[in-house]
């Protein structure tokens, strides 16, 4: 706070330095005068209550205390004179402001912040009277607000002084964001939105049309700098952009520079172009782009020129045909152009004391010039024609009386009224219930500036066009703009459209209406143009930035197997679920496909239809031993094994189909069971008959005939039964303690489940499969062993082909079931299956068919007993009268 009070009194003093000189008094405080007169321009009208107005009515002004000579703004005199209008039209209202008038002081800025502040300067400290200097410089200006001004930075400078006072200022153009803060300026207030919003109005706009890689360019004063520093921020908050260039236009007309601004748009890959200037700083940008000849671009214009007519000329409209601008507000006020046609030079009416600037409006409409007292031209000069006032102003085409486009002059418009509507809400304060001190009201005959700035702050009411007016906590007023495009006519013409409009929604969300089907679009595709600095990066990619360069130039990565991008532009990829993977596109997550041993493919359909067959053929081979069941080949060597041989090795068959199809609990317990139980029967059904072929050989000979009674046919079902009820006691508690179960395996494959059964116990599974070998290796010596018999009965020769193929199949069998990955793995062991079985079946019974079939002469008793060799007559005759008694075994 102490702080905040010597910077108030600085500013006091540096002011008192500026425009006033002091005299000390030995017994009395300081007083401070004058010093001379400010020789301002302006018109003034008397009032019970005075207001002040600041506009901008001449450029680049040379003037003395006798004459202006300058280039008049005739846009800056029409909105002085709505001012005059909008008092004047109070002052006839009988319901706002009964029995007030209202007057007003309103001085030409020449477009100079020296001008501007003296102007300040004089309606805060009145034309000469006195006011005393202490540490809080008080003291009662004699205007009550201030309407003004139009430049940003000269507007930021006059606020500065006029806040010292509280005095309320409300501004119809300076739009520089830096003005919404309280704490430096507190009595500021405007009623054209800020370049906050403005910026923001902006970005919906390339948000629109999907512009990302834009060009910005600003002039060299507060407006350009604090637009640009605000366009910068929320571009990149909001991420929706990229700026290829930024930079800043000469005051002056700097042809170097201008050249090098105008070659960086030219190299640049950006097609849109933002402006953040006044209408003079486009002037001399104009010039270089048409020299440089550069087309192909899309303008954007600030609220700043977006309507300057000055600019549509035919040399450049072929570059800004097209242009998008934002615009203040556009509004109608009612009897303006009647009251715009009442003004003269000789007008007393108005209240003009100093008819200097009616007269320069005069002289530029009317291309004329005013004489002396002593009848010579005002400028000295001798050749141009002379005013004679009595001009008719509603014969001669002017931009003056052009009401069509009203928006600079409807904020001030509006700007009056508010102060109006404040005054008039000060006037209904019932004395006791008012908001200031001792709930006090304020005095009409000496109102203070902070009491007018209260209500001002609380103002809200809606004009005759529809629009709501109040401001918030930092002065502004609602946010909307007119979104405007220039269009260029076959026959010339230029004609600046509304397009739409940008406004802040009751929710703070701003809110673009946009009429894009229309707006004119200067490019031969007549379609809007496409500005990014990298194309976007479309679903199942990422962006990579590429190095060195702003975040919107990048390049798209695809993404890696397993990883996806489902969006748009998106920075990077995510993996898919455990169970899924990623499509070709890389765009979303699909189910990974289930990989088993099916039905339905060419290696399922061949193992399922050679195990058919396998089946197919056992039963085959069992109906041919049924119909032949009385015959010698058959009934030799216990039929019954041969039976159950046959129906184990059908069931071995029939097992495989357990491995092929997808894997379920049940198959994954049953079919190595399955599959070892009934291995087991059928080897140890073989193991039976090669036992029982070294048996009969051994009763043969001197002494051995005892051997036989240990292998009747109760020995060899039970010997047959205990060693399959040795499988099935492994397989129970393999399955009771560990039992296989399906698993889902993703490590063979990333984009692939491999469903597999699971051993469980690798014990328990190498147990099983140790007990079959055991007895095929068993089976194979003993049947070795036998394979020099008689040929005639000799069956030890099949046993031993037949266990030498299967053992050689289950020894292969290992090594390729341990390296085969998921479904081969079950391929490999139906194959082996299969194998052993093909084999078993071919070498045991393929010769039996053969005789019994295709040698029915063979299949005889004398045949089969022979007439020599180690069995004789008599032990065949034996052996055979009753073949299926417990002794009666005969050799194939």
């Amino acid at each position: 706070m102490k702080a905040h009070k010597e910077s108030h009194l600085l500013i006091c003093v540096c002011l008192f330095v500026l425009s006033l000189s002091s005299h000390m008094s030995s017994t009395g405080p300081f007083y401070c005068k004058i010093q001379r007169n400010f020789n301002l321009n302006g018109m003034h009208k008397f009032g019970d209550v005075i207001l002040g107005g600041i506009f901008e009515m001449n450029f680049f002004t040379a003037f003395s205390e006798l004459y202006f000579t300058s280039d008049f703004d005739i846009l800056g005199f029409r909105q002085a004179q709505t001012m005059a209008f909008a008092v004047d039209e109070i002052n006839r209202n009988s319901k706002l402001l009964p029995n007030i008038s209202l007057g007003y002081s309103l001085y030409d800025s020449c477009s100079k912040l020296g001008i501007s502040s003296r102007a300040a300067l004089s309606m805060t400290t009145g034309r000469g009277e006195p006011f005393q200097l202490n540490e809080s410089c008080y003291g009662y200006p004699p205007v009550l607000a201030i309407v003004g001004d139009s430049s940003s930075t000269r507007t930021i400078a006059i606020s500065s002084i006029v806040s010292l006072y509280r005095l309320p200022m409300v501004s119809y153009f300076a739009t520089c964001s830096c003005l919404s803060d309280r704490r430096q300026f507190p009595s500021f207030f405007r009623t054209i939105p800020s370049d906050a919003f403005q910026v923001r109005a902006m970005l919906q706009i390339l948000r629109r049309f999907g512009w990302t890689w834009v060009g910005l360019l600003i002039s060299d004063d507060d407006y350009g700098r604090h637009a640009a520093r605000s366009f910068q921020s929320d571009l990149a908050q909001s991420g929706g952009g990229c700026l290829a260039y930024l930079e800043v236009l000469p005051q002056g007309n700097d042809e170097e520079e201008l050249q090098r601004i105008v070659g960086i748009m030219m190299k640049s890959t950006s097609r849109v172009v933002i402006v953040f200037a006044h209408e003079s700083n486009m002037l001399n940008l104009m010039e270089e782009v048409v020299k440089q000849n550069v087309t192909g671009l899309q303008w954007m214009a600030s609220e700043a020129w977006s309507a300057a007519k000055v600019l549509h000329t035919p040399s450049y409209m072929p570059f800004l045909a097209g242009t998008l601008g934002i615009a203040i507000r556009r509004g109608e006020v009612p009897g303006l152009r009647d009251f715009l046609l009442t003004l003269r030079p000789d007008n007393e009416t108005l209240g003009s004391q100093d008819s200097t600037l009616v007269k320069q409006f005069w002289e530029n409409v009317f291309q004329c010039k005013f004489t002396s007292s002593h009848g010579e031209l005002l400028d000295g000069s001798t050749s141009e024609r002379i005013c004679t006032g009595n001009e008719v102003l509603r014969n001669i085409e002017t931009e003056f009386l052009d009401l069509s486009n009203l928006r600079p002059e409807y904020n001030v418009y509006k700007a009056v009224y508010a102060l109006a509507h404040a005054l008039q809400d000060m006037l209904k304060c019932v004395p006791g219930r008012g908001p200031f001190k001792g709930q006090g009201c304020a005095n009409i005959k000496r109102i203070a500036p902070w009491q007018l700035l209260y209500y001002l702050e609380r103002v809200n009411f809606t004009t005759t066009f529809g629009d709501q007016v109040s401001f918030d906590e930092n002065g502004d007023a609602l946010p909307i703009y007119d979104v405007m495009n220039w269009m260029w006519h076959p026959d010339g013409s230029t004609e600046v459209k509304n397009m739409g409009e940008v406004k802040e929604l009751a929710s703070k969300v701003d809110h673009l209406i946009l009429d894009a089907e229309k707006i004119f679009w200067n490019f031969e595709s007549k379609k809007p143009p496409w500005s990014v600095c990298s194309e976007s990066c479309p679903p199942g990619t990422r962006m990579a930035r590429k190095k060195g360069e702003p975040v919107c130039c990048f390049d798209c990565i695809p993404c890696s197997e397993g990883k996806v991008s489902n969006e748009t532009d998106s920075t990077e990829c995510f993996n898919c679920p455990e169970d899924y993977w990623s499509n070709p596109k890389h765009d979303h997550c699909i189910p990974k496909s289930m990989e088993f041993l099916s039905y339905v493919e060419p290696l399922g359909i061949s193992l399922t239809t050679a195990s058919i067959s396998g089946a197919l053929l056992c039963t085959v081979v069992i109906g041919v031993f049924t119909y032949h069941r009385t015959t010698p080949v058959v009934r030799a060597n216990n039929s019954e094994l041969s039976f159950l041989i046959l129906l184990s090795l059908k069931l071995c068959f029939l097992c495989s189909l357990l491995f092929i199809g997808q894997p379920r609990l049940w198959t994954c317990k049953l079919r190595h069971a399955a599959f070892g139980i009934i291995f087991v029967l059928c080897v140890s059904c073989i193991l039976v008959k090669t036992m029982v072929v070294l048996a009969v050989f051994k009763a043969s000979k001197p002494g051995g005939g005892g051997s036989l009674k240990w292998f009747g046919a109760m020995q060899q079902r039970g010997t047959v039964v205990f060693l399959t009820l040795i499988q099935a006691a492994i397989c129970t508690t393999w399955l009771v303690t560990s039992s296989p179960t399906p698993h889902k395996n993703t490590q063979y494959h990333n984009d692939k489940i491999i469903v597999e059964c699971l051993v469980g116990s690798t014990v328990g599974f190498g147990i099983l499969l140790s007990y079959i070998g055991l007895l095929a290796i068993l089976s194979f010596m003993l049947a070795f062993l036998a394979r020099n018999l008689p040929d005639n009965f000799n069956e030890a020769k099949f046993i031993t082909f037949s266990m030498l193929v299967f053992c050689a199949v289950w020894i292969a069998f290992i090594p390729a079931y341990i390296n085969s990955p998921g479904k081969y793995a079950d391929a490999v062991e139906v194959f082996a299956i299969l194998a052993s079985s093909f084999g078993l079946l071919l070498a045991l019974f393929g010769p039996k068919c053969f005789i019994i079939l295709l040698k029915p002469e063979k299949n005889t008793k004398k045949h089969e007993t022979g007439q020599s060799g180690w069995f004789t007559k008599t032990n065949a005759d034996s052996c055979c009268e009753t073949p299926d008694s417990p002794t009666a075994v005969t050799l194939l």
